[in-house]
C-alpha cells in the first residue's frame, strides 16, 4: 500500500465568511512511499474538445516524475517503553557518550518538466527540499540523477540539472499566461499518488488567488482539473502545447481533488527559473514599504476618485522609497508604467523588477499625483528585517519596538495631515497598525493591519513610543486588560486586549 504525506493548512479566511473554514490547503506534498492512499474525492473533467491525443503525444516526453530522498532522524523506539526512573539510570549511565541515533531514509515522489533541452527540469521547491538525493524519470523509463541548480522558497519553484551527455532532449516552452482568460482549457500532467504520468484537463476558474498559502508572493490561478498529491510541481499546458503553470497546492476537505486546484502562472515563474539558472538564486527587488488596501472609506478620505493602488503605511529606514521621497500616506498608483489597481500587486511587481533599476513611481499626495524616480535595491530579508527593527529613533525606540513586536504589534507614526484626511477627531493623535501576529492577543480581538489606534487606557497616543509606554506601565501596575480606542473604516471602537504577564529579569 501506499501513504501520502501532507501539509495541511488551514484556509486563510477573510473578515467575511467564505463557507471554507471546514476546507485545508494542502501543498501538493510528494507522495511518502510505505503506507495507505487516503480515498479521494476526483471531480469528474468536463467533456474535452474533441481528443487531448495529440496534444498528449506531443507533450508527455517533457514531463518527468521527480524522487527525492530524505534522511530521517529518529531516536532508539525503545527509549519510550523506559519509565523516568530507568531513564534517569541510562542519562548517568551515558553521560559524555554521543547519543546514539537511527536513521531511516524516506522517498517522495512528485512532477516536474523539461524547460530546457541542455536538460533543465522545474519542479517545486517542497518537492526536493531538505532531500540528499534526487533522481527523474521520463514516461519511457529512462531515470537520471539531478543535482538542483538553486530552489526559491517564496514562490515554491526549484530548478534540477540532469547530464544528457550533450545530446539535447525534448523541452516545453512558456505559455504567455496574462493572455489566457478564465474559461480557457487547460490539460495538467503530473505523477497523483504515485501513480506515474497521469493526464486530466480542465478550464481556468480565475486568476490572481492570492491568500492561498499566506506568502505575499500569491498569484496563482485557479483550474477545476484533477490535481493531487504528487502532482506537486508538474505542468499545466494550455492548447497550444505551451506551459501556462506549475501545479502546486489544492483546496480540499479530504486529501483529494475537489475541483480547487492551484497553479503559478508560467510569467512569474519563468523569471524565477531564469535567475536561478543564473545566478542560482532569486534577486529581488525592494521598495523599502508597508502598504495596505485602500478601502472606499480610505479612498473618500483621501480623496481618491476610487478604492485603488497600494497606501504607504510606513518606509523602511534607509530604504529605497525613504531615500528617494516617498511618504507615510502616500497612495501608490503605479510603478515602472504599470497601474497598481490593488494593493497585493505592488510586491509582486517590485519583486519582478531588475535590482538597481530606476523607476517611475506614481504616488497620490494630498490631492493630487506626484512623479519619484526610486532606485530599488535588492531584497535581503535579514537586512530589512533589522532596518525595520532599529527603525529611525534608536535607542528607546529599539526597545519599544522589540517590546511591541513581543506582544505580537508592528505600529508606524502618522503625520497630522495624513490623521485630518483619514477623518480622525483629534488630527493629533493616532498611530498605524502595520502588522499583527495571528498567534497575538491583539489579531484574537480583531486588531487588523491598517487600524488607527487612537488611545490607550483612555489616553490619546501619538507615536509608537507611546504605546508601548502605556501598555508597560499597565502590565507593571499588575492590570490584566488594557483598552484601545481604534479607528476604522471611518468608526471608532473600544477593544479590549488581555495583557501577558510582565516579565521579570
Amino acid at each position: 500500500m501506499v501513504s501520502t504525506i501532507s501539509r495541511n493548512l488551514p484556509v486563510l479566511n477573510s473578515s467575511s465568511s467564505t463557507g471554507l473554514k471546514n476546507f485545508k490547503l494542502i501543498l501538493l506534498v510528494p507522495i511518502l512511499i510505505g503506507a495507505s492512499i487516503l480515498a479521494a474525492a476526483i471531480t469528474q473533467a468536463k467533456a474535452a474538445p474533441e481528443s487531448f491525443a495529440p496534444l498528449v503525444e506531443r507533450v508527455m516526453p517533457t514531463v518527468v516524475n521527480v524522487s527525492s530522498v530524505h534522511e530521517v532522524k529518529r531516536k532508539n523506539p525503545q527509549d519510550e517503553q523506559f519509565n523516568d526512573l530507568f531513564k534517569e539510570f541510562l542519562e548517568r549511565y551515558n553521560q559524555g557518550k554521543p547519543k546514539q541515533e537511527r536513521r531511516r531514509k524516506s522517498t517522495s515522489l512528485g512532477s516536474g518538466f523539461v524547460i530546457d533541452p541542455n536538460g533543465y527540469i522545474v519542479t517545486n521547491n517542497h518537492v526536493i527540499e531538505g532531500a540528499t538525493e534526487v533522481s527523474v524519470t521520463f514516461d519511457n523509463g529512462d531515470s537520471f540523477d539531478a543535482e538542483i541548480v538553486g530552489r526559491d522558497a517564496k514562490t515554491d519553484l526549484a530548478l534540477l540539472k540532469i547530464d544528457t551527455e550533450g545530446k539535447l532532449i525534448a523541452a516545453a516552452d512558456w505559455a504567455d499566461s496574462d493572455q489566457a482568460r478564465v474559461g480557457d482549457w487547460l490539460m495538467a500532467i503530473g505523477n497523483p499518488f504515485g501513480l506515474g504520468n497521469t493526464v486530466t484537463a480542465g478550464i481556468i476558474s480565475a486568476f490572481g488567488r492570492d491568500s492561498v498559502t499566506g506568502n505575499s508572493y500569491d498569484n496563482f490561478i485557479q483550474t477545476d482539473a484533477s490535481i493531487n498529491r504528487g502532482n506537486s510541481g508538474g505542468p499545466s499546458f494550455n492548447m497550444d502545447g505551451q506551459v501556462i503553470g506549475i501545479n502546486t497546492a489544492i483546496f480540499s476537505p479530504s486529501g483529494g481533488s475537489v475541483g480547487i486546484g492551484f497553479a503559478i502562472p508560467s510569467n512569474l515563474a519563468k523569471n524565477i527559473v531564469r535567475q536561478l539558472k543564473d545566478h542560482g538564486e532569486v534577486r529581488r527587488g525592494w521598495l523599502g514599504v508597508r502598504i495596505q488596501h485602500v478601502t472606499d472609506e480610505l479612498a473618500l478620505g483621501l480623496r481618491l476618485d476610487s478604492a485603488r493602488g497600494a497606501l504607504v503605511a510606513s518606509t523602511t529606514p534607509g530604504g529605497p522609497a525613504e531615500k528617494s521621497g516617498i511618504l507615510k500616506g502616500d497612495v501608490v498608483l503605479s510603478f515602472d508604467g504599470k497601474p497598481v489597481d490593488e494593493m497585493r500587486r505592488l510586491p509582486l511587481m517590485v519583486a519582478e523588477t531588475e535590482v538597481g533599476k530606476v523607476v517611475e513611481v506614481v504616488v497620490w499626495r494630498k490631492g493630487e499625483e506626484v512623479t519619484i524616480n526610486v532606485t530599488l535595491s535588492e531584497l535581503d530579508d535579514a537586512k530589512v528585517a533589522k532596518a525595520e527593527q532599529e527603525g529611525s529613533s534608536g535607542g528607546e525606540g529599539d526597545a519599544n519596538n522589540a517590546f511591541l513586536e513581543k506582544l505580537g504589534l508592528r505600529i508606524a507614526s502618522m503625520d497630522n495631515e495624513t490623521r485630518a484626511e483619514l477623518g480622525l477627531d483629534n488630527p493629533e493623535a493616532g498611530v498605524q497598525v502595520t502588522a499583527v501576529a495571528s498567534e497575538s492577543v491583539f489579531y484574537e480581538k480583531g486588531v487588523r493591519s491598517g487600524d488607527v489606534i487612537v488611545e490607550v487606557d483612555q489616553q490619546p497616543v501619538g507615536t509608537p513610543e507611546e504605546v508601548a509606554d502605556l501598555l508597560k506601565q499597565a502590565q507593571n501596575e499588575g492590570f490584566g486588560v488594557s483598552t484601545l480606542l481604534v479607528f476604522r473604516s471611518g468608526d471608532y471602537q473600544w477593544i479590549a486586549v488581555r495583557l501577558p504577564k510582565a516579565e521579570t529579569e
